[in-house]
This record gives C-alpha cells, structure tokens and sequence, in this order.
C-alpha cells in the first residue's frame, strides 16, 4: 500500500503543477476565467481539455496563419506597426528598435526615412550587420542611388552566408544594371528569379529584360506568373499581382 501511494504522489504534484501553469496561461492571455475552474477542480482531465482546445491549436499555428493575420491588421490600419515602432524607437533607441521603424517605414515607401535609419543604426560594432546592410541598400534603391547601394552591398557579400542570400542576390543585380553593369545585373537577376520562392525576383527579372530589349523573354516570363497568380491561394494573390504588375509596366514602356 505504501508503495502505492509513493508512486501517486509525485504524479499529484505534477497535475498539480501543470494545472497552476495552465491556470496562468488564463490569467495572462485573458480567457474566461471559467477555465480556472475546469482546469483546478477536474484534475488532471479539465486541463488536458484546455491544452488541446486551446494551448495547442497557438502553438501549431503556421506562418500562413500568422501572416494572414498581419495582412489583415495592415489592412484595417496601415500605420499601426509605424506607429508602434516609432514609439518604441523614441522609448528605447536600440539597434532593434532603429530596425524596425525603418522596416515600418519601408512598407509606407518612407525610403528616405528608412535609409537614414538603417544608417544610423549600422555603427560601431552594427557596422556590418547584414540585415541593416541590405535594408539600407534596399532603401538607397528605391531612392535611385545606385551606386551607394552597390558601395553598401559590396561590404556585405564580404560575408560568405549572409551575401549571398536570394534577397541579397536580387539587390546585388538591381544595383548593378542601376550602375550599368549589364552583364552582371542578368547574372544576378536570373538567379534571384529562380532561388526566391515568391514573386519579386521573377517579377524583376522580367522587367530586367524588358528594359534590354528581351520583350520575348520578358512576356514569357509574365505569362508564367500569369499562370501562378490563378493557382495562388486568394489571401496572396494581392501580393504576387502587384510584382506581376510591375514587370508588365516595364514591358509596356520598353
């Protein structure tokens, strides 16, 4: 009989501790507060029902869940996340915090905002930080100063790894043809086309071309996204229609 009960005990104390930490979990993520009573009075089973209807449908959620959900917050309030970057910047001017308010401000196409950002964040021991890096590269881009962008990726493919990402690669070929290195922006451009999985390499690409007389290529090249935009899930076709967008204005003023 004693060695019975020595053998339960240690498993009261664990449904014990288990029901405290999901009764927290109530508490904090504010849910009604009738779980704290099926959770503490139906040991073990009342928190065995809240973890699997609950606590385990948040921790499977995917990134398609999770950007979905941003995409609808962005939709219903474009500023929100600049907003909040922008006070958490002047509350706490880190590294992480300039990052952040300078993605922010990408996403309004605030690029000169953005590029100040990421450079003043890209100091000291931050000098070579590759995101930062190609943030600002991105930025200096869009302002059409091709050859700062071009200085700033060139210090950032010094690192094996992280210079020679896709969305790096991208950078690198729209910084070249902006500098007129044709030869190597085609290089780099068709690389990023066929290693990046969403529709911006393929997109800029295609204009790539377009703009260097492959009309042929290029309209090629949109008919093939043309053909994906009809098999992309709806949530996501908003997105991949612009970049398809893009490559078909280029064709059109080729």
């Amino acid at each position: 009989m004693m060695g019975l009960l020595g053998g339960s005990l240690p498993l009261i104390g664990l449904s014990l501790i288990l029901s405290i930490a999901l009764a927290v979990h109530v508490v904090r993520t504010g849910r009604e507060l009738f779980w704290l009573w099926i959770i503490l009075i139906f040991q073990p089973l009342g928190g065995l029902v809240y973890f699997i209807a609950i606590v385990l449908p948040d921790l499977t959620r995917g990134q398609t869940a999770q950007r979905l959900e941003r995409s609808a917050r962005a939709a219903l309030d474009p500023l929100r996340e600049y907003r909040e970057a922008k006070q958490a910047c002047e509350d706490t001017p880190t590294v992480r915090n300039q990052s952040r308010l300078a993605h922010a401000a990408t996403a309004l196409g605030r690029h000169e905002e953005a590029e100040r950002l990421y450079a003043e964040a890209a100091q000291g021991i931050h000098a070579e930080d590759p995101a930062l890096l190609l943030g600002r590269a991105n930025a200096l881009l869009e302002l059409n100063r091709g050859p700062e962008a071009l200085a700033v990726l060139e210090r950032l493919t010094r690192d094996p790894s992280e210079g020679h990402t896709p969305t790096a690669v991208l950078a690198l070929g729209r910084a070249y043809e902006a500098v007129g290195r044709t030869a190597e922006a085609d290089a780099a451009l068709a690389e990023a086309a066929q290693r990046m999985p969403g529709f911006e390499g393929q997109a800029r690409y295609a204009a790539f071309m377009a703009r260097n007389g492959r009309k042929a290529e290029a309209q090629a090249a949109i008919a093939e996204m043309d053909k994906r935009l009809t098999k992309l899930a709806a949530q996501f076709r908003k997105e991949g229609r612009h970049w398809r967008d893009l490559a078909a204005k280029a064709l059109a003023e080729g």
